[in-house]
């Protein structure tokens, strides 16, 4: 078994930031109508900025492979090169195909060599997916180094015209033409974005971290799905798949939006996130003031005194000043967040050797929770 280090990072954020005022400009209005609810999500998520991979007439200035690659571009010099990588692991939620994978559809921009290629699918644990593969790829010494990358092209979902046929369908059945909270919640929080990591075998670089462990829990078993695509939810809780839909269907219900049930999201995100979070620390015997930085992904500000809250009822009262964040200037970027926050700490400067991070990644999808803990060499 070998150690693994994350011995460089990188990111690649799209075209120019957009402000709160200029998302309609690229995501346009529905039903010619500014959103009723924009402001209160935006009051609540406390995001200020963030990037679309798109042009202000909502036309796509790059694919989420090529958002992933233009991120793994920025990890090589003269002493990794392109030519070096063993293994490709790419995570997101929103891939441009159904087929072929994500990971080999960024693989085709890189063109370097014959590499092995994962892709980790989800929600925002596809980027810690990615990540685990790649750690015990490099442990086990199958790999001597890995890339691993998180990315998110979600903005085209939530583009105004593709909820225009459910409007269409809801004037003719003379209801209210406002699309559903559930869908019109997500488009005022996610955003575009890839960041990347360089996992290697031997520390290298000015900073590399070794990576002590990784765990992740799923509590699907006893919970339904909270943020769902490509299907709607039953009164049963169950989510009937587009494929069990009319091709007619698919637009006049808009079935591949992202949705979001806020209501079994607030029940239970920070919960289950707590006792999670509990059991990885207690079963590698790690205490909470152990922890130097906490880098937890959070997908609005709203839930961040309430996490804190969550945490402290279970022991682990970690001080806000060791909490590190983006999302207010970076948005909500899926899979790439955690890279996206580690990677400005990595080049921040704040880091010194023996620093202890812990990663925090929760996913809404059916409440799932991945955790790494890291230390600065």
């Amino acid at each position: 078994m070998f150690e693994v280090y994350i011995t460089k990072s990188s990111k690649y954020l799209p075209n120019e930031a957009v402000s709160n005022d200029e998302m309609e400009t690229f995501l346009g209005l529905i039903n010619d109508a500014t959103s009723k609810a924009r402001r209160i999500i935006l009051r609540n998520n406390g995001i200020v900025s963030r990037y679309y991979a798109l042009d202000k007439e909502g036309k796509p200035t790059h694919t989420n492979a090529q958002l992933a690659n233009c991120a793994i571009e920025k990890l090589f010099d003269e002493n990794f090169t392109p030519k070096d990588v063993e293994l490709l692991s790419c995570g997101t939620s929103t891939p441009d195909h159904l087929l072929p994978s994500h990971a080999a559809m960024v693989h085709g921009f890189m063109k370097n060599r014959t590499v092995e290629l994962n892709s980790s699918s989800g929600v925002c644990n596809a980027g810690m997916n990615a990540l685990k593969f790649g750690y015990l790829s490099v442990k086990s010494g199958s790999t001597t180094n890995a890339i691993c990358s998180g990315s998110e092209k979600v903005s085209s979902w939530m583009l105004a015209d593709k909820f225009e046929n459910e409007i269409v369908n809801l004037k003719k059945l003379e209801e209210q033409p406002i699309i559903a909270f559930k869908k019109d919640f997500l488009r005022w929080m996610l955003s575009d974005g890839a960041a990347a990591f360089v996992l290697e075998n031997k520390p290298k670089g000015p900073n590399p971290l070794k990576i002590e462990w990784m765990e992740a829990y799923s509590y699907a078993h006893e919970l339904e799905a909270c943020m769902y695509a490509g299907g709607d939810k039953l009164e049963n809780g169950n989510i009937k798949p587009w494929s069990d839909y009319s091709s007619d269907e698919w637009l006049a219900k808009s079935v591949f939006s992202i949705k979001q049930d806020v209501k079994i999201l607030d029940e239970h995100i920070l919960v289950k996130g707590a006792e999670s979070m509990s059991a990885a620390l207690e079963k590698n015997n790690i205490k909470a003031e152990e922890i130097t930085y906490f880098l937890p992904h959070v997908s609005s500000h709203y839930f961040v005194k309430g996490l804190n809250k969550a945490l402290v009822e279970k022991g682990m009262d970690i001080p806000m000043e060791k909490w590190f964040m983006n999302l207010k200037y970076v948005g909500n970027v899926g899979s790439a967040s955690i890279y996206l926050m580690l990677e400005e700490l990595m080049n921040s400067g704040k880091l010194k050797k023996g620093d202890k991070v812990l990663l925090s990644v929760p996913e809404s999808g059916r409440f799932s929770y991945a955790y790494a803990y890291l230390t600065v060499c």
